[in-house]
């Protein structure tokens, strides 16, 4: 892939972190898999999927399933789609690993998040993400999302960061949108929000786009809220946020992979189940989001 123009959405404006379709005996369900790619894609209007990130359940798969999940999210809609590969860990050798594996199997740029669980200071961050970039070939999205790493990307180190010829993009989860108007208004990176609900905000100081999680079912409607951001139209924005809004929040009402797969089998995709450590939403969750996604007119 060719270096973004400054400020330009590189890897498209929406989308979507997929969920891996597992068969119900927990293994990779590649035909399915197939099949959600090309929904997502062909139906719900994604310019891009993120494949193995956490929604696809990336703790619990293994590389060699990584690099499957990939290759036939690649084969399926790589002519007609963005497919960045989640390759982040807290080990930079097994993070550029898992990026020439990705390139190998035909990604178009990589999602790399904090390193997890180390809680490395920022001078730690800066090596770590500089060492990661020198050594890839595609470009890179960073991955903010200090709730889940332990550590965030602060916004000096994000501009220094931003210096990296590789380094083109950042998955923003921090929602401190003062913060990432900062780095925004000092960098040429594109910005993305990491947190459904804070799009239009974000938007509304610079950022391209999405990587959601609840546009396995809002994708047309917040495709119609970023193009409506985009164009001026603040109004039509709004009211699709406000419109979409309990459907962005309610998938996380437990954690998005277990909501996302439990609706979309609602809906009568196949997805399977979730892994271990995951467990599915309970009744009383799965009912309370199936109103959500009827108030929004989604099932």
């Amino acid at each position: 892939m060719s270096a973004p123009a400054p400020g330009q959405p590189v890897f498209g404006r929406l989308l979507t972190a997929m969920v891996t379709p597992f068969a119900e005996d927990g293994s990779l369900d590649l035909d399915a898999t197939r099949a959600l790619a090309r929904y997502l894609v062909d139906e719900l209007a994604n310019d891009g999927l993120v494949v193995n990130g956490t929604t696809g359940e990336s703790p619990t798969t293994t590389d060699a399933e990584k690099q499957q999940v990939l290759r036939a999210v690649v084969e399926e809609v790589g002519d007609r789609a963005v497919v960045v590969a989640g390759v982040g860990t807290y080990d930079p050798e097994h993070t550029v690993h898992l990026a020439e594996q990705a390139t190998d199997a035909g990604a178009d740029g990589l999602l790399v998040v904090t390193p997890f669980y180390s809680r490395p200071t920022q001078q730690g961050l800066l090596a770590h993400f500089t060492s990661v970039a020198d050594r890839t070939r595609l470009p890179i999205m960073l991955y903010d999302i200090p709730h889940r790493a332990g550590t965030a990307i602060e916004t000096d180190t994000l501009i220094r960061l931003a210096e990296h010829e590789r380094i083109v993009a950042v998955k923003d989860a921090k929602s401190d949108p003062v913060a990432s108007s900062q780095v925004m208004a000092a960098t040429d990176l594109a910005w993305y929000a990491g947190d459904d609900a804070i799009t239009l905000p974000l938007l509304a100081v610079g950022a391209v786009g999405v990587v959601g999680t609840s546009t396995h079912f809002t994708g047309v409607g917040m495709k119609e809220l970023i193009e409506a951001q985009v164009r001026g139209d603040a109004a039509a924005a709004l009211a699709a946020h406000r419109r979409l809004l309990p459907v962005m929040t309610g998938v996380f009402a437990t954690q998005g992979c277990s909501m996302v797969k439990a609706a979309l089998a609602l809906q009568g995709h196949r997805v399977g189940p979730v892994r271990l450590p995951m467990v599915p939403p309970t009744s009383e969750q799965l009912d309370r989001f199936a109103d959500q996604l009827r108030g929004a007119g989604l099932l």
